[in-house]
């Protein structure tokens, strides 16, 4: 690999004893930087200097790390300036869904996160005010920025009208890398011209979303790009609001200059900045010569441009697992750097493994079946949802942009005209569509097909953590979810949910399906994850709603029944196989498939031989799915005798923050071992 100087990495940069790059030796000026303060303080002639410093330092740690490379590389300018002409955090800068932050955590005293492989776990990926004054909120998704610098700078002008006095001075909000397609970003838009005050807003323009940047309003801006900023029409004045637009976004002096004319402005600005995302990265490998812009090609000294006009995203997570959306594991291989497509040496994760598969299984229907549409609102990459795919699909895939709400209306749409949406994107996401996934997809029973990835747990941030989906999704009325715990009931689930609108065994309204995670494919990886029935699958012979809600019983025993959903199904059918080896105890074992209901007569077949009935779950508990049997079997019964006693294991309800898996399981029981022996003494005071 090379940076943007052409220095070659040699063994030289390597840990002998662990084969990751030593701390970077080659950036004394960002080593010295501990603060802004120490920003305002370099001499202009360095602040060049500075950001090709940063610039390797970030394809350093990418290269190692991982991370949100490509849209960091484009902002390393941006927030020089920033940092040069505001005075954080008196001067309070938001930036929207704060992957763009990792230049501003160099520069505001976490530089040795980025320049040190021993302290790369020290910081998250997103702003966190735990970790600095200088971060205002904790954010991982998108479209805010705008709204809630408007609250902030509502507050410094109540004091300011009250007492003369604030803490508060000059209020930025940074939005781009597609954020602004976000409804919400629209709203504070709306909202800032009519608050009126020092608000500053500073649109990074990369030409690009996560992926590609998908809506109507990228035609406008590429013509206010094209024009110096000109044309018409120009949204941001058709809000009222006031507009500047710097071209050369990655010319550290003439932002210092732009930011400089609108510090303590007295009413709300936007300032667009033209940047080039990936600024630094040599791009993909086949292009013998360097890409440029569509519309005003800038070509930044010693930075070679990227193709944002095609949407490639080599630093993203189609190629290399450089995401914050997931947890990290490993390293990108040096060599992966210079040919993306080149494989990692590394079985895919769950992510991409299950949603290749599911557009693998889509798209033979294109042909025949003219309503059927894939959507994801942005990040289609991390789900498996390739390039080339993306191309073959045409009309049948859309990208949405960040606009996970829009994204579930508009598929409700799609359903309400016959059509077959499969609407695709990361649990978390989802959570900002929880108004839509009420009123537009199931109070109107839309056939909607929702594919719910990294669903449960995970050692993502604390942004990203998919614990609370079996909560959000299962207790919303008329919307059924299934848990499959193999890629053949993946793949059947999928098939049932998008049966034709019309088929006599077609599903009554929307479906969710939770996406297999990591203890899923294991074992499908590993057939001795499951000592019971080893891997051997059987399809189904029917797809009407009774047999896709009908919990399967995989082993029938009597004492201790273990009824495992999802990602923990595998590890029900360990601790049985424990549980006989160590105490000559023959588990009954199920597999639930489905969250949305409970299999009543699976559940009274257990009263007779059954003393114990253990739920697990990979969600979170209170509110959860295991204490919907709990209260079954409380309620059922006038006579509580009969009842068998339920345990109940899953997560507590607290936010975790890049927590190993394996830490996180044995947190919250979720062991072979804790189970066994909390089976055990269970059955024995019995």
């Amino acid at each position: 690999m090379s940076d943007v100087l052409g220095k070659e990495l040699d063994t030289a940069d390597f840990d002998d004893v662990n084969g990751t790059p030593a701390p970077a030796t080659d950036a004394p000026l960002l080593h010295n930087i501990s603060s802004p303060a120490d920003v305002k303080a370099l001499p202009a002639d360095q602040l060049t200097e500075l950001c090709r410093e940063i610039r390797n330092t970030l394809l350093s740690y990418g290269h190692t790390h991982g991370g949100h490379i490509g849209s960091n590389l484009g902002m390393v300018e941006a927030t020089v300036a920033l940092h040069r002409v505001f005075d954080s955090p008196l001067d309070r800068i938001v930036f929207d869904v704060s992957h763009q932050s990792y230049v501003h955590k160099m520069l505001t005293g976490r530089a040795l996160a980025y320049l040190d492989p021993r302290h790369f776990q020290d910081v998250t990926g997103f702003t966190n005010p735990d970790e600095s004054k200088h971060d205002q909120f904790v954010l991982g998704h998108t479209g805010t920025s705008i709204s809630l610098a408007c609250g902030i700078a509502k507050t410094r002008d109540a004091e300011l009208a009250g007492n003369g006095t604030s803490n508060i001075g000059n209020v930025v909000a940074v939005i781009g890398d597609g954020s602004l397609s976000s409804g919400v970003a629209f709203e504070g838009l709306n909202n800032a011209a009519e608050q009126g005050g020092n608000l500053i807003i500073i649109f990074n323009d990369n030409e690009m979303s996560i992926a590609g940047d998908f809506g109507g309003m990228y035609g406008p801006l590429a013509r206010l790009r094209a024009s110096g900023g000109t044309a018409q029409p120009n949204l941001f004045n058709a809000f009222g609001l006031d507009y500047r637009y710097v071209e050369a976004g990655n010319d550290v002096n003439a932002l210092v200059k732009a930011f400089a004319e609108v510090r303590d402005i007295d009413h709300p600005v936007v300032v667009h900045i033209h940047t080039l995302k990936g600024a630094g990265y040599e791009g993909s490998a086949g292009n013998d010569q360097p890409l440029r812009h569509a519309d005003a090609a800038q070509q930044v000294e010693g930075i070679p441009a990227t193709d944002n006009v095609l949407h490639a995203e080599p630093w993203h997570s189609d190629h290399c697992n450089l995401s914050d959306h997931e947890p990290h594991e490993g390293q990108c291989e040096a060599s992966h750097w210079q040919n993306p497509d080149a494989s990692l040496g590394k079985p895919e994760d769950p992510r991409k493994y299950y949603g290749k598969m599911a557009m693998a299984a889509l798209e033979p229907r294109f042909a025949t079946e003219p309503g059927l549409v894939v959507i994801s609102p942005a990040t289609p990459g991390s789900n498996g949802i390739t390039h080339e795919f993306r191309e073959r699909a045409g009309a049948h895939y859309v990208d949405t942009g960040i606009t996970e709400s829009h994204a579930v209306a508009f598929a409700a749409g799609i359903a309400r005209a016959g059509g077959t949406p499969v609407v695709a994107t990361t649990a978390s996401f989802f959570q900002r569509a929880y108004d839509q996934f009420f009123q537009e997809m199931s109070l109107n029973r839309s056939r909607v097909t929702v594919l719910d990835f990294l669903g449960g747990l995970s050692g993502s941030d604390n942004t990203h953590s998919g614990a609370y989906d079996l909560s959000m999704f299962a207790n919303i009325p008329q919307v059924t979810m299934l848990v499959p715990t193999s890629g053949r009931d993946y793949l059947d689930d999928l098939a049932w949910a998008t049966l034709p609108a019309g088929d006599a065994d077609a599903p009554d309204g929307a479906v969710v399906i939770r996406v297999p995670g990591e203890g899923i494919l294991a074992a499908e990886r590993d057939p001795n994850l499951l000592p019971i029935t080893g891997g051997h699958e059987v399809a189904r012979s029917e797809f009407t709603t009774a047999d896709m809600l009908a919990w399967r019983v995989n082993q029938f025993g009597s004492r201790v029944a273990i009824v495992g959903l999802g990602n923990t199904y595998p590890l029900a059918e360990r601790t049985a196989a424990a549980l006989a080896a160590d105490h000559g105890i023959v588990a009954t074992v199920i597999d639930p498939r489905q969250c949305t209901s409970l299999d009543i007569s699976a559940l009274e077949s257990l009263r007779a031989e059954h003393s114990l009935i253990v739920t697990l779950e990979d969600g979170q508990l209170e509110g959860g799915w295991g204490e919907k049997i709990t209260a079954y079997y409380a309620n059922s019964s006038n006579d509580h005798s009969r009842n068998p006693q339920v345990l109940n294991f899953g997560a507590s309800k607290e936010f975790t923050d890049r927590i190993p898996l394996a830490e996180l399981n044995a947190r919250y029981g979720l062991t072979v071992e804790h189970l066994v022996s909390t089976i055990a003494d269970a059955i024995a005071r019995r």
